[in-house]
């Protein structure tokens, strides 16, 4: 889980903080249409089962494959490492600008810098703001909800993928 900044959907931390959110929901029965997400048993197959891997997937950023790109629930930010940036020749792009992220564990790293890069996921565009860190952290990207909440994206560890309305 990693924390960006010091506010969250334009609420600072400390507000979020002291804010108590009560959700009720009723129980009630509906058809599944078309455009609902849903996922199956079938969605597992190839699975070793049981598992408990992380949602690791590949993506397309400008016209680059980008590999080992982890997706994270518990993310407020979207994060690029910046020899990714380096390989892919786009250092030019960056953009200064410092914000605090801090972990579960509340180890905590400053990033200096941002870039705004056009991602594709199935031929669904969206421009996504990424922080920028110099230090190696595992993984070339971590997508955070920033990112799932702009593509309406569905994740499923379990299942071991992503379901989101694409044009087709």
């Amino acid at each position: 889980m990693i924390f960006g900044g010091n506010e969250i959907n334009l609420v600072t931390f400390s507000a979020a903080k002291k804010t108590k959110v009560s959700v009720t929901h009723n129980k009630r029965l509906r058809e599944v249409t078309e455009d609902d997400i849903t996922f199956t048993e079938e969605d597992a197959d190839g699975l070793l089962l049981p598992h408990n891997d992380a949602l690791v997937i590949s993506l397309n950023v400008l016209d680059i494959k980008i590999k080992r790109v982890l997706v994270d629930l518990g993310s407020s930010a979207n994060i690029i490492q910046c020899r990714v940036l380096e390989q892919a020749k786009l250092t030019r792009s960056i953009i200064p600008a410092t914000k605090l992220l801090a972990g579960f564990n509340l180890a905590s790293v400053n990033t200096r810098r941002e870039i705004l890069l056009p991602t594709n996921a199935e031929g669904v565009m969206k421009t996504t703001l990424f922080e920028v860190v110099e230090d190696d952290m595992g993984y070339n990207i971590i997508l955070g909800r920033l990112w799932l909440h702009e593509m309406k994206v569905v994740p499923s560890t379990y299942h071991q993928l992503l379901k989101f309305l694409t044009p087709e």
